[in-house]
């Protein structure tokens, strides 16, 4: 297809401006053949016509399409020429921000004027390793194709950056020096690249200097050469200076400046050491003050100065060689100074004691006649004699400013060599990089010798250039296979030979420098006569004959002849430079005696290479015609062999090319002028790199790519298995003309225009599909539009129907309800008529009853009251009556009775008197006497009866006689209350009777009294309801207030769970920061640690060199020391001596104050061991005494009272386990919270202590029951031992004595019942005493906590009556104190619980080792005659197996074997898979068990250092292999739970079984060795780490971002030359799969190992962490992978990891949160990216993205299709302005490279250690199960 077809309506083109340069216009109409005029339309709206050259009728250059504007490649355009390199360019620069861009093999780099994050180590390192086309654009992506290319060719290379003054180059220089010193590996020594960064202020201060461009414009060229070793790391530098401006020194342009240096001497001059060198002001010295500008804006020269000088030192330039430049300068200032005064027309003199000259003279140590006598004078030399000859006054000032220049370009070298010295390296040079920072093409408007010499080196450099890119282009066409034609590109070579050829400019002008009376002036007719008519490139100006035009290959200049001639000569008159070599000060004289040291073109640097001098002066030789020969050398011709040298150099070097672009003159930062890009465009090749390209065919396609972009222009039938052959038939069909394209082996080449037809079709195609796509749509659009409308519509219909029988049904009950209601309300009326005649007939009823009752009450109260006392009196006389009967009949009965028994009386008498009557009697006494003592012995039994009876009537009596007092005493009391009750009736009436009449007198008043009232009532009423209008007022403000208050409250409480959570947050995050320093801290260790030993190993390889006579020794016993052998282990004074006669080599570094500490904390130690070891010992000796008197002073005891101790133990042991639950109970109920509500009443700490409470006392109840029980078994026994016959049950008390053997028995047991007895006693006491004890606390607890509640209440009445503001600030400063209050005292309790554990924890040890050995001394005491009384059972006694400990024993000697066997020779791949996880772990701890259970802190201490080194040992021997890192990480975890679960702290053991209690440590305390275990743990965890990432680190970015998942999503653009990875997969590249496999396998080797859950997900959470960062840093770094389809993409991959963590239960591992800045940004890429309302979505949506990362993605977003849009610059401006109070990290790049701190949960292990069997494989059968 011809390329005037594209010429069609709507096609854009380029038309020339002479602003703009280029202006973008649009074709109004199709062209056609034979048009002389197109119709266009440019972007501002104006139309014109544009006019073809008759001539040539070239059309205007067409416009590429926006999908290609802002290419990283230049050469991947459709279109290549000017105008669209200067577009991509601009855009990418002004709107992207990217200053970088590849012009094929050329990076194009525009100076911002600003500075950028592009520069930190996250880029270097995200830079490194990577192909060139596989990162966007770069200076460090130049450095590493370089390094690369130099360790993968074996081939030296150059990197060529050139550029304007202030375009950037030495900038660019620096930067690829910086990467090379970054990524050589060898951090020690990267001090190279600093001293070459340090010499940069001495280069710029000596070397450069402020010209009209640049403020810091260097004035020479320079070459650095970085050496590498064999491993390619840099061991030193050289540099090179080229054509230093010598002629600044002696004068200046307008607006420019001499070298910075002197500027900063006359800046200095009044440091007082600078006193001696009498400088002053720069306006005072003729060659400070011609340019008129002393002084740079922002710039000081005195800091400047200080800079200079601590660079010199830094590079090893002592103060005594400063002060001798500084001399030096100063004297050159001087002798500027100095004046001539003329005599005549050919000669001159200087004033006597001229001052300039006398200080130039004192300065350089010469003498004063001598120097004014040669600076007047010079000697003329002929064959046959010589003389001296005057000079004029001109000579004399040329010849001054020559000395001048010559001692400044002397000085110059000096500085350059002592440098070179600095940056040289003892160790041999295998290859290197040069960088080569040479001046670019200039032209200004007066150009002279310097811009010749300038243009010259230029004009060679772009020779090379073009001969390199021709060169690629060729081998590119024969690699492909594709027929080469010849490329007609410009060729210099006319240029060069015109200048350096022979009759050529610098030819003539060494002539013209031979003739005595040559002139500038008989040297430019010369060159017209030579040159003007026969060469087309030169040209002579129409108004001068003193200048001449040469047409260079970037511009034609015009250069000005005067001067040329003395510049080139560069005279020095000989005799001035004797004077100078016999100065008295030394480093003068050193500059010009020892010249074979200085830098020149035949001196050979310690590199071999050779360098340029930039004088005519050569060392003296000892031939004087020798020597004259070596002065007559110009500078023309010194600079020409330098630069065939440097060319030379550069050919022999794989070259890489940096052109730096200055965008304006004005250092505007992002500022383009177009007009200045051109021209350093034209000049620095890259328009002719872009020529060369076009040339042939620039455009090249993969098979592959060219598939996918153009699959949618095939039909299913065309698409075949062999790619190959369906674009070619593709081709065929699109483009007829097949010279537009050529077939290679893995490529299609296209020639320019072509691939822009392409993507025309393209696009008309997929146009053509999205419009109907569209059509469809916006038909189902409509429809759904429509259904929607319909079924609105009848829903409205529905609702308004609706809407209307609800009201006429609401009108239907609104009817019946007023009938219903009037019903009621007539109802209600009548109702409330009823009740209240109802009420009133009631009222006067019961008025009437009332009255009525009360008369009847009042009758028969008086009648009744009238029958008591008739009652009264009537019973009164009676009592009377019936007395006086009573008294009278028993005084009858007295008198009769009386008179009778003195009737009886008598007859007695008588009888008695007769004997009969007495024998009578006296017949039958005795009988009678019987019978009457029978008869008293009964009535002495009825009496005692009788008695016993009256004893309980006289109780009864006496208890009916209280109850009778007390019922007469209750009786008195109501007849007094009765009387007292009487005469209150009868005030109470005299009281009635008064207020009656009262009361008639208050009802008069009442009347008068109600009048008032009623008008009170008014009054008061009116005031009530203004008081309740006041009050409702108040209750609102009130309502508000407590609402208020409320919402404070809350407000307040809100914040302050807010801050406590962002303190607890901001702890954690101090906490994790703490644990990141040190554990990076450790890495930093280990790594050093590492280098200490590879430095250990290389002095011993150097030792062990064999020498006559010498045997070299094995120094393996040194191997197991480690930095971790504690100074604990020097435990006797015979190991000093002996570790001081060591070699110092084989010692690690030692913290000596750290030695002195641990090794003072041991003798502590071992003194408090000995104490407690006496005291120990003192304790056995004393209970063994004890135990002896008491078994001479009693018998053992039986087997009873053994059984009964052993009860009273298990009692005692149940309540001390009780109390300690209890105990706990309390403690944990008292931390729950720390509010002063836990004690309140109803709380858990309150209930806790009241059930306590409550079984404390029902204890002491059952205390004093047991103590009153055991008194009366006391009470018995001792009755029990009285006589026999005291007794009276005999027989029961007969048994208990009979089952006592003796006395002594019985005394025995009598004795321990008292003891026992005490015993209770004590202990009921102890615990009412502790019981009083808690009482009283908690009462204090409770007034406390009264007190702090009646103190909060004042507070709140306190900050009630505050304004908000201070109620607030009160109450936070209030909840400040009490917070810090609670905190003090609890951590005081912690404090004092936990000396109070230790202590217990010491004490327990102690005493269960005595108990222990107490019992089985009581056991053995037992005598078999002790037992013999024991009923003997038959016992059946089973076999028992052997009761393993947990235990393994082994030899002192076989450790070296244990180690090697378990640890150095155990390989996880082979013995290990089939092992217990953890297996060597639990070996080594079983072994530690036993060297604890020995008591050998030697063996202990031996054992656990040798595991480290060995572990270490086995890690740094196979530490690139994933199962072994993951194995020994598993197994140093378990080894450490191990030592924690059988520490014996009470922490630890919570989930042990009792038999794993019993096998915790007895002896030794390992704490510090856990502590050492676990930075080894955290050292291995970032091995395992770095492992993890080396393996991932190729797989991320091509599973990640460049394979294609969801095929077909994203499209393929044009590439350049820099060709980037397929995103097609092949067979060597990574996928998303590969990805997943190798997660997968990585945990299932971690899950094999029996690694800890905790740690797998700690291991998932950082692999996932590096897999995101390394994606987006790509993603950060790469233009082409910012587009939505990528995003897509992205967001596919992530889900697929997310599945991949959900299988593995992994997702609250925190390894998808580390996703969430790559999630973020592939959302950045699919969302919409046009209005404000977008812009607040991404900033709230993007809150895990730094601002600099939201700002790059957008800059980066490129769209892969036309349909997409680029996002504008405003949007972006938006998106900063709201994110611009957001403050996050500056840095671009994630740190790939940071690691989480790792934390070991503790897992403790339910496998018993008696259980384990130890493998035959594992060569353990040394040691052996205890």
């Amino acid at each position: 297809m011809a390329i005037s077809e594209l010429y069609t309506k709507c096609a854009r083109v380029w038309i020339p401006d002479p602003e703009e340069v280029w202006k973008s216009a649009e074709l109004l109409k199709d062209y056609k053949q034979g048009d002389k005029v197109i119709q266009l339309r440019l972007e501002e709206g104006k139309e014109l016509e544009y006019c073809l050259d008759p001539k040539t009728k070239e059309l205007p250059h067409l416009r590429n399409p926006d999908i290609l504007v802002g290419e990283n490649d230049l050469t991947a355009l459709s279109y290549l020429h000017e105008p669209a390199v200067l577009h991509n360019l601009k855009v990418r620069f002004i709107d992207s921000k990217l200053i970088y861009t590849y012009c094929g093999i050329v990076l194009v780099a525009i100076n911002p004027y600003e500075q950028l994050p592009i520069y930190g180590e996250d880029i270097i390192n995200a830079y490194s390793g990577q192909n060139m086309g596989d990162m966007d654009p770069h200076i460090f992506a130049v450095a590493e194709e370089a390094y690369k290319q130099m360790a993968r060719d074996e081939r030296n290379q150059s990197i060529i950056v050139s550029g304007e003054s202030g375009a950037g180059k030495t900038v660019s220089a620096k930067y690829a020096m910086r990467y090379f010193a970054t990524v050589s590996g060898s951090a020690s020594e990267a001090n190279v690249e600093e001293k070459v960064l340090a010499s940069n202020p001495i280069m710029e201060s000596i070397g450069n200097a402020k010209t009209t461009r640049n403020d810091n414009s260097s004035r020479f060229g320079k070459y650095i050469e970085i050496g590498f070793d064999k491993r390619y790391r840099i061991i030193g530098a050289n540099m090179r200076t080229y054509l230093l401006e010598k002629s600044r020194v002696v004068f200046q342009a307008e607006e420019e400046r001499n070298y910075h240096i002197f500027y900063q001497l006359c800046a200095s001059a009044a440091l007082p050491e600078f006193k001696t060198l009498r400088l002053g002001s720069a306006n005072y010295f003729h060659y400070t003050k011609q340019g008129g500008s002393p002084v740079i804006d922002g710039i000081d020269d005195a800091k400047e100065m200080v800079h200079t000088r601590q660079a010199c030192t830094l590079l090893g330039i002592n103060d005594l060689y400063q002060m001798g430049i500084f001399r030096i300068l100063a004297g050159i200032l001087h002798l500027g100074n100095v004046g001539f005064t003329s005599r005549d027309a050919d000669s001159c003199t200087i004033p006597h004691k001229h001052e300039p000259l006398t200080i130039f003279c004192d300065l350089m140590g010469v003498e004063y006649q001598e120097m004014s006598h040669w600076l007047c004078h010079r000697k003329l030399a002929t064959a046959s004699e010589t003389y001296i000859k005057p000079i004029s006054k001109l000579q004399a000032i040329n010849a001054r400013d020559a000395l001048a220049k010559h001692i400044y370009a002397k000085l110059f070298n000096w500085i350059v060599d002592h440098v070179n010295k600095a940056l040289h390296s003892t160790i041999k040079q295998h290859s290197f990089i040069g960088v080569l920072d040479i001046y670019g093409f200039e032209t200004f408007e007066i150009n002279s010798f310097e811009q010749f010499c300038i243009n010259y080196a230029n004009e060679k450099l772009q020779q090379q250039f073009n001969m390199h890119v021709f060169k690629l282009e060729q081998e590119e066409y024969m690699k492909e296979q594709i027929p080469w034609t010849l490329i007609d590109f410009y060729d210099n070579q006319p240029c060069i030979n015109l200048i350096e050829a022979k009759l050529g400019i610098l030819d003539l002008l060494d002539e013209e420098c031979k003739m005595p009376k040559g002139s500038d002036d008989s040297w430019a007719q010369k060159l017209y006569n030579t040159h003007l008519k026969k060469c087309a490139l030169f040209e002579k100006p129409r108004m001068s004959n003193k200048a001449f035009i040469i047409q260079h290959f970037a511009d034609k200049v015009e250069y000005q002849c005067e001067g040329f001639l003395e510049k080139n000569k560069d005279t020095v008159y000989e005799e001035q430079i004797k004077v100078l070599k016999s100065s008295k000060f030394k480093m003068l004289s050193e500059l010009f005696q020892d010249e074979e040291k200085a830098l020149s073109p035949t001196s050979a640097t310690p590199s071999g290479r050779t360098l340029l001098s930039r004088t005519a002066v050569k060392p003296t030789k000892d031939k004087l015609g020798q020597a004259s020969k070596e002065h007559k050398k110009t500078v023309g011709h010194q600079f020409r062999n330098s630069l065939h040298l440097l060319m030379e150099t550069l050919n022999a070097t794989t070259p890489h090319y940096v052109r730096c672009i200055k965008p304006n003159d004005f250092k505007f930062p992002f500022t383009f002028d177009e007009k200045r890009a051109v021209q350093q465009l034209r000049a620095c090749g890259v328009l002719e790199t872009i020529r060369i390209s076009a040339a042939g065919f620039p455009s090249r396609w993969t098979y592959q790519e060219f598939f996918s972009r153009y699959r949618v222009l095939m039909k299913q039938k065309d698409v075949l298995s062999d790619r190959k052959q369906t674009c070619k038939n593709l081709l065929e069909k699109l483009i007829l003309n097949k010279d537009k394209y050529q077939f290679g082996k893995t490529k299609i080449f296209f020639r320019a225009g072509q691939v822009a037809y392409l993507e025309k079709i393209r696009a008309d195609k997929l146009r053509v599909a999205c419009i109907r796509i569209q059509k469809t749509i916006r038909g189902w659009l409509m429809r759904k539009k429509y259904l929607r409308m319909r079924k609105a519509a009848i829903t409205i219909q529905r609702y308004v129907r609706g809407y209307q029988a609800r009201c006429y049904a609401k009108f239907l009950r609104r009817t019946r309800a007023a009938i219903i209601i009037q019903k009621f309300q007539r109802m209600y009326v009548v109702h409330k008529r009823y009740h209240l005649m109802r009420a009133a007939t009631i009222v006067l009823q019961s008025l009437l009853r009332g009255y009525i009752a009360r008369n009847k009450y009042q009758r028969m109260l008086r009648e009744h009251k009238a029958i008591i006392i008739q009652k009264h009196v009537r019973g009164w006389l009676a009592r009377v009556c019936y007395r006086r009967s009573l008294k009278a009949i028993v005084y009858l009965q007295c008198c009769y009775r009386r008179m009778m028994a003195k009737r009886e009386l008598k007859k007695l008498k008588i009888e008695a008197r007769s004997v009969e009557r007495y024998k009578k009697l006296n017949i039958g006494m005795e009988n009678k006497i019987m019978q009457l003592q029978r008869k008293v012995d009964e009535q002495n039994k009825d009496y005692k009866s009788l008695l016993e009876k009256l004893t309980n009537l006289e109780t009864t009596y006496n208890t009916e006689t209280e109850k009778l007092r007390s019922d007469v005493e209750r009786l008195r009391m109501s007849e007094e209350e009765a009387k007292n009750a009487t005469n209150r009736v009868n005030t109470l009436q005299e009281e009635i009777t008064r207020l009656r009449k009262e009361l008639h007198q208050t009802q008069s008043e009442k009347k008068t009294i109600e009048e008032w009232a009623d008008k009170y009532k008014q009054e008061t009423e009116q005031l009530v309801s203004e008081l309740k209008e006041q009050n409702t007022l108040l209750k609102k403000e009130k309502e508000e207030l407590n609402r208020f208050i409320h919402d404070q409250a809350k407000e307040m409480t809100e914040t302050m769970e807010k801050k406590l959570v962002e303190e607890t947050k901001q702890l954690e995050l101090d906490l994790n920061d703490e644990r990141l320093r040190y554990q990076n801290l450790l890495n930093e260790f280990s790594r050093l640690e590492e280098r200490y030993e590879d430095l250990k190993d290389d002095v011993n390889l150097m030792v062990s060199i064999p020498k006559p006579g010498h045997k070299r020794t094995d120094s393996t016993h040194s191997s197991n020391e480690s930095e971790y052998t504690f100074s604990s282990e020097i435990t006797e004074t015979e190991d000093l001596p002996l570790r001081m006669e060591e070699p110092s080599e084989k010692k690690a570094p030692l913290d000596m104050s750290l030695f002195l500490k641990l090794q003072k904390r041991v003798t502590e130690l071992e003194q408090e061991k000995q104490s407690l070891q006496d005291e120990l010992d003192r304790k056995e000796e004393q209970a063994l005494r004890t135990k002896t008197r008491e078994e001479e002073e009693r018998p053992p005891m039986r087997g009873a009272e053994l059984e009964y101790e052993s009860l009273k133990r298990q009692e005692l042991e149940s309540e001390n386990k009780k109390l300690k639950n209890e105990l706990n109970e309390l403690q944990k109920a008292l931390l729950e919270k720390s509010s002063p509500e836990v004690t309140a009443p109803g709380a858990p700490a309150y209930r806790v202590l009241l059930d306590q409470l409550t079984s404390v006392s029902e204890e002491l109840e059952v205390r004093k029951e047991e103590v009153l029980i055991l008194r009366s078994q006391l009470v018995s026994q001792k009755e029990a031992i009285q006589p026999k016959n005291t007794m009276t049950d005999s027989t029961v008390l007969l048994e208990d004595v009979q089952k006592m053997k003796d006395k002594g028995e019985i005394a025995q047991a009598y004795i321990g019942l008292k003891e026992t007895n005490r015993l209770l006693e004590s202990q009921l006491q102890s615990q009412k005493k502790s019981h009083d004890n808690e009482l009283e606390a908690l009462r204090g607890e409770i007034q406390s906590l009264k007190e702090e509640n009646n103190r909060q209440q004042q507070l709140l009445a306190q900050n009630l009556q505050l304004p908000p503001e201070a109620r607030i600030e009160a109450s936070l400063q209030h909840e400040i104190t009490r917070l810090t209050n609670e905190n003090l005292d609890l951590m005081e309790q912690l404090e004092k619980q936990d000396k109070t554990v230790r202590k217990l924890k010491k004490q327990l040890k102690v005493f269960a080792k005595k108990i222990g050995e107490l019992e089985v001394g009581q056991m053995e005491n037992i005598s078999p005659g002790q037992i013999i009384d024991e009923p003997i059972r038959p016992v059946n006694i089973p076999r028992k197996e052997k009761d393993f400990q947990g235990m393994l024993e082994y030899k002192k000697d076989d450790e070296p074997k244990l180690v090697k066997n378990l640890i150095l020779d155990l390989k996880p791949r082979g013995i290990a898979v089939n092992m217990i996880p953890g297996l060597p772990a639990y070996i080594l701890f079983m072994c530690v068990r036993h060297a604890d259970y020995l008591n050998d802190d030697q063996k202990v201490r031996s054992l656990l250092t040798s595991t480290i080194n060995g572990i270490k040992k086995v890690l740094k021997k196979r530490g690139d292999d994933f199962e072994t890192v993951s194995f020994w990480l598993s197994n140093t975890c378990r080894f450490l739970h191990c030592l924690k679960q059988y520490s014996g702290e009470e922490g630890f053991m919570k989930h042990n079984t009792p038999r794993q209690n019993e096998h915790c440590l007895t002896n030794f305390d390992l704490a510090e060795y856990r502590q050492v275990l676990s930075d080894l743990a955290i050292q291995i965890y970032q091995q395992l780490v770095r492992v993890l990432e080396n393996i991932l680190q190729p797989m991320i970015v091509s599973g990640m971002l460049e394979h294609e998942t969801i095929q077909g999503v994203s499209g393929v653009k044009p590439p350049g030359l820099r060709k980037r990875t397929s995103s097609i997969a092949d067979e060597g590249t990574y996928t998303l799969d590969s990805i997943i496999r190798q997660l997968n396998s990585f945990h299932i080797v971690m899950c094999q190992h029996g690694m800890d859950p905790e740690l797998i997900k700690q291991v998932v959470k950082q692999t996932f962490y590096i897999t995101g960062a390394v994606t987006l840093n790509n993603l950060l770094l790469r233009k082409d992978m910012c587009s939505w389809s990528k995003g897509m993409q992205i967001r596919y991959n992530v889900s697929q990891l997310e599945e991949w963590l959900r299988d593995k239960n992994l997702m609250n591992s925190g390894a998808k949160e580390t996703l969430e800045p790559l999630i973020q940004a592939a959302q950045l890429l699919q969302v919409k990216k046009k209005t404000d309302e977008d812009a607040e979505a991404i900033c709230s949506m993007c809150n895990a993205l730094t601002t600099a990362q939201i700002v790059k993605v957008l800059n980066l977003y490129t769209p892969v299709n036309e349909f997409e849009e680029r996002v504008s610059i405003s949007f972006i401006r938006t998106i900063q302005m709201r994110l611009r109070d957001r403050k996050d990290s500056p840095q671009l790049l994630m740190d790939a490279k940071h690691i989480f701190p790792v934390t070991f949960p503790f897992n403790p292990s339910s496998l018993a250690l008696e259980t384990i069997q130890i493998p035959a494989s594992l060569g353990l059968a040394f040691i052996s199960r205890v």
